[in-house]
């Protein structure tokens, strides 16, 4: 169990910095909302995403937040690296912009399967 915590620390960590701390400090630099615009997307789609994906990340990092808002904030990450994925290669075709996406969602999968892991081990220390 101290493996798959370590495991579970360290990917929900990295997709904390990647989708919570990073889009809440750079969200509304020129960079990002040219981003946004590139990808055809309108001005309010940015702040937008960003409230929802700090709102996310703090759902997988605090640790007593409900399981079942846990599973949302995974799946809205799902979508989110999927559509992220398709966006960039829609619009500047494939590359590495395109793959990206789908490395940050193999280190959500890792958080994700460790979380199950340390849910089904406690609920078994609690009875």
């Amino acid at each position: 169990m101290k493996t798959t915590r370590i495991i579970f620390w360290i990917a929900t960590t990295l997709i904390f910095l990647f989708e919570g701390v990073m889009p809440a400090l750079t969200s509304q630099t020129q960079m990002a909302v040219d981003g946004i615009r590139h990808l055809g997307y309108p001005d309010y789609f940015g702040p937008m995403i960003t409230a929802f994906k700090v709102a996310g990340a703090l759902a997988l990092i605090l640790p007593k937040f409900p399981a079942r808002l846990k599973e949302w904030a995974y799946a809205g990450f799902v979508f989110d690296f999927f559509c992220a994925s398709i966006s960039v290669t829609v619009v500047d075709g494939f590359g590495f912009g395109s793959i990206f996406p789908l490395i940050v969602l193999a280190v959500l999968m890792v958080s994700y399967v460790s979380y199950h892991k340390l849910l089904a081990a406690d609920q078994r220390h609690a009875y």
